[in-house]
């Protein structure tokens, strides 16, 4: 269990700056405008040699429980717990104000382990800067520059210094590969539950949810193990056409959903169930067919489905009439609030991302292919019919054949589609993209 360091602070103090500089790259949204992180982020760092977790929390306000602020300060508050140390993190340019002080108090009744950061400390003016931030009694400062990475070896220095001591500190016995986890996504329209059914699949209040769309701003990844092992599943932000998304900062929230869509192996596709299938859930779908993922459809808020046979059949029309490049996708009815249904989402999305990573032996393969040919033979192309000789699969995820033959490249769509079909209804391949490549062989006297 690596230790946790969670970065604490007001609303726009530079902390998602910092929580990017400390993890070495850019997995936090970062953005002039105050309150852009409402949910803890989370990242593995080196630091002087030591792995931690890092965790960005979003900016403390004293707020109304049941309002966002509040929400917002809750999930703060819970990272907090569970710290073996707090980057307790103000601004320097901006000078120690009275919610700096008030918050600086609570984390002392919260008795965790406690490091003061002045950021926004940039050249010489630096440590002058940072001499206010002993008016609030955590001890002396860190005085950096997020922004322009001054000062970061000194608090990497220090945050190693003050975390206990290592349990495996040579790390020998320890396979990197083994356990690897699923990389899981949860992608969907704004306020269609996915952070409700994240929370679910927890059994904590991980993210902030609420009846407001567009709640979740950044891709946020989180750890959880079923019987199978460790599944890494990330909560992204709601994907809306594109003609309505101005703000830039929902361009970049749109920008950090497409990426976590790209590094998943397997993508859970969240429709509201009372809603039924729009075209921007069919888009985010052929989006994912386009990245070539796994797919699994969670049809969420089903305890709110009055006809639940109609939904059904509503959803499961759509999906074979617009979606049928991914023929057979699983479609799991789930509430992310009552917990019903939730069991059946892990084991579809085990059983879709072993379909995704299925080989065919190469003998199986090519018996197949001969009685596809028998059944219905290659149609002629500029009155001279195409020889087909064989076909070989390139990869998995996603699986991919290759077909060779003689003017192979100028095989039609639509006995393409007749291959893809075969392949998918033969070797049992529902609902994962299928990448068919065809290659012609060259005329030597050309």
């Amino acid at each position: 269990m690596l230790p946790v360091v969670v970065i604490a602070g007001r609303p726009n103090v530079g902390k998602s700056t910092l929580f990017n500089r400390l993890a070495g790259r850019r997995s936090a949204l970062v953005s002039d405008i105050a309150g852009v992180t409402r949910d803890r982020k989370e990242a593995e760092a080196v630091l002087r040699g030591r792995r931690v977790r890092l965790v960005d929390t979003a900016g403390l306000e004293e707020a109304a429980p049941e309002s966002l602020p509040g929400r917002m300060h809750a999930s703060s508050d819970a990272a907090v717990a569970q710290a073996a140390l707090v980057l307790f993190v103000v601004d320097a340019r901006a000078g120690i104000t009275a919610a700096d002080q008030h918050f600086a108090a609570w984390l002392r009744r919260r008795g965790r382990p406690v490091l003061l950061v002045a950021n926004k400390a940039e050249g010489r003016s630096a440590n002058a800067q940072a001499l206010d931030a002993y008016s609030l009694g955590l001890g002396e400062p860190v005085a950096v520059s997020a922004e322009h990475g001054e000062g970061i070896a000194d608090l990497m220095g220090e945050v190693a210094d003050r975390l206990p001591p290592e349990d495996d500190p040579t790390g020998e016995g320890v396979d990197p590969e083994a356990g690897r986890p699923l990389r899981l996504a949860i992608v969907g329209r704004p306020n269609a539950g996915k952070s409700t059914l994240l929370n679910r699949l927890l059994g904590e209040e991980r993210m902030v949810t609420g009846p407001e769309p567009g709640l979740t701003r950044d891709a946020v990844a989180v750890q959880l193990a079923d019987a199978e092992g460790p599944i890494e599943l990330i909560d992204t932000a709601g994907l809306r056409r594109r003609a309505r998304i101005a703000a830039p900062l929902e361009k970049m929230s749109v920008s950090a959903t497409i990426e976590a869509l790209k590094m998943a192996e397997v993508v859970v596709l969240t429709v509201d169930a009372g809603e039924g299938l729009h075209e921007q859930d069919l888009q985010i779908a052929r989006l994912i067919e386009r990245e070539g993922r796994a797919c699994v459809v969670a049809l969420t808020k089903w305890d709110a489905v009055a006809d639940r046979n109609a939904a059904r059949r509503a959803v499961a029309d759509r999906l074979e009439t617009s979606l049928a490049q991914m023929k057979g996708i699983a479609v799991v009815p789930l509430s992310g609030l009552t917990g019903a249904g939730v069991e059946r989402l892990l084991p579809a999305v085990r059983a879709a991302h072993a379909v995704w990573n299925r080989r065919v032996p190469t003998g199986e393969l090519n018996r197949w292919f001969e009685s596809a040919l028998a059944r219905h033979q290659p149609p002629l192309v500029d009155g001279r019919r195409l020889k087909l000789r064989y076909a070989t699969q390139a990869k998995a995820r996603p699986p991919t054949f290759v077909v060779f033959g003689t003017r192979a490249e100028r095989l039609p769509e639509d006995y393409q589609r007749y291959l893809v079909n075969s392949l998918r209804e033969v070797f049992a391949l529902p609902g994962t993209p299928i990448r068919l490549q065809l290659r012609g062989t060259r005329n030597p006297y050309a």
